[in-house]
C-alpha cells in the first residue's frame, strides 16, 4: 500500500540560495537529502518547511535572514508551482490531499526572528509562515531552551504573548528544542493543539532533546503531536538503524497513542543519518519497518499523515 507521509521539520531551505550551484530543488540532486523528485519517490505529500535562524544571527540581523530564507523559498516555488503548492489554510490543506499536489508548509524555527515585535509575528503570518517553533537550543526573546540543561527559565511574558497570538491568528505552535518548564507552560497556554516537530523519545534514549514520558503524556492531553526525528545522535548510542528508530515509535504508541505520533525527519538540518534513511526516498523503508513491528494500516496511516493534518485542521483558518 501507498501511504501518504506528512513530516513535520526539514531544513531543505537553507539550500535554496540561488547561488548554489551545486543544488536545485526542483531536479534530482546528489547533495542534500530532499528535492522535488526524491519527495514524490518518497510518498511524501505534504512537507514542513523550516526557516532556520542560523546562530550567528539569533542576536543581530535575525529577521533579515529570515526574510532572505523566505524570498530563496518564494523564488524556488515559483519554478514548480505545477507540482507543489504553499499551504496557507484548510482549503490549500483539502486541495492538495485530493489532488495531485505535493504541500509545504512554512515554519520558522526560532522566535529570535521576531525581534521581540507581535507585529513582526502578524506580518510574518501575512507572508506565508504557518508555524514557529519558539525557540533552539538557547534563550531568547520567548522561551529558554534545552541547551541551558535545568537552568533559566520556562517561557517570558513575550512567549505567552505570542502563543495567544498564534492561537488567534491560525498558526502552528511548536515546542521541538523548548527547555521542560517552558514546555508544560506553553502546553498550559495554548488554547489549540501543539506539536514538537522533530524529537524522540528520552526513555528509550536519553538525550536532552528527546521528550519524557510525562511531556509525551502532556501533549497527548491536548491533541498534540510528536514527530519523530532521524537524527543519528536522538536515537541511540552506536549504530542507529531504522529498527532502533522504530524502538521510539513503539515507546511513544504505547505511551502517548497511536494518535499522537508523526515523522519529523530533519533532513537537511542533520549530518549523520540512519542506513536505509539516507534521504527521503528511505521513507518506504521506514513504512515497511512500521508494519514489521505490529502497527496496522489503520495505524500506520495516522502516523504518516493523519495526525498532522488533524492538529492543522485545528489550528489553521478555513480560508486565507
Amino acid at each position: 500500500m501507498r501511504y501518504q507521509i506528512v513530516d513535520a521539520h526539514c531544513d531543505t531551505v537553507g539550500l535554496f540560495n540561488l547561488e548554489n550551484r551545486s543544488y536545485n530543488f526542483t531536479r534530482l540532486n546528489k547533495v542534500g537529502h530532499l528535492d522535488l523528485p526524491r519527495m514524490r519517490e518518497g510518498g511524501v505529500k505534504l512537507q514542513f518547511f523550516a526557516l532556520y535562524i542560523k546562530e550567528e544571527f539569533k542576536e543581530r540581523g535575525s529577521l533579515r535572514y529570515c526574510l532572505q530564507l523566505l524570498d530563496n523559498y518564494c523564488e524556488t516555488m515559483d519554478r514548480c508551482r505545477d507540482d507543489l503548492q504553499t499551504i496557507y489554510c484548510i482549503a490549500d490543506l483539502n486541495e492538495i490531499m485530493r489532488g495531485s499536489k505535493a504541500g509545504a508548509l512554512l515554519s520558522v524555527e526560532g522566535g529570535e526572528a521576531l525581534e521581540g515585535e507581535l507585529a513582526v509575528l502578524r506580518m510574518l503570518y501575512r507572508l506565508g509562515i504557518r508555524a514557529l517553533g519558539l525557540t533552539w537550543n538557547h534563550p531568547n526573546q520567548l522561551a529558554t531552551g534545552v541547551g541551558e540543561g535545568v537552568h533559566g527559565d520556562g517561557l517570558t511574558h513575550f512567549g505567552r504573548q505570542v502563543i495567544r497570538e498564534m492561537n488567534k491568528l491560525g498558526m502552528v505552535v511548536d515546542l521541538a528544542h523548548i527547555n521542560e518548564k517552558g514546555f508544560y507552560e506553553a502546553i498550559a497556554e495554548s488554547s489549540a493543539p501543539l506539536i514538537v516537530s522533530h524529537a524522540n523519545a528520552r526513555t528509550v534514549y536519553d538525550h536532552p532533546r528527546n521528550i519524557s514520558d510525562d511531556q509525551l503524556r502532556k501533549l497527548r492531553d491536548v491533541n498534540g503531536v510528536v514527530g519523530l526525528i532521524f537524527h543519528p545522535g536522538f536515537i541511540t548510542k552506536g549504530n542507529a538503524t531504522i529498527d532502533k528508530l522504530l524502538d521510539h515509535f513503539v515507546h511513544v504508541a504505547a505511551v502517548a497513542g497511536i494518535d499522537h505520533l508523526g515523522s519529523g525527519s530533519d533532513f537537511d538540518g542533520i549530518e549523520q543519518v540512519v542506513e536505509g534513511l539516507e534521504d527521503v526516498t528511505g521513507l518506504p523503508r521506514l513504512i515497511e519497518g512500521l508494519s514489521r513491528r505490529g502497527f496496522s494500516t489503520a495505524d500506520i496511516e495516522k502516523i504518516a499523515s493523519k495526525n498532522f493534518l488533524r492538529v492543522l485542521e485545528s489550528v489553521l483558518p478555513t480560508v486565507s
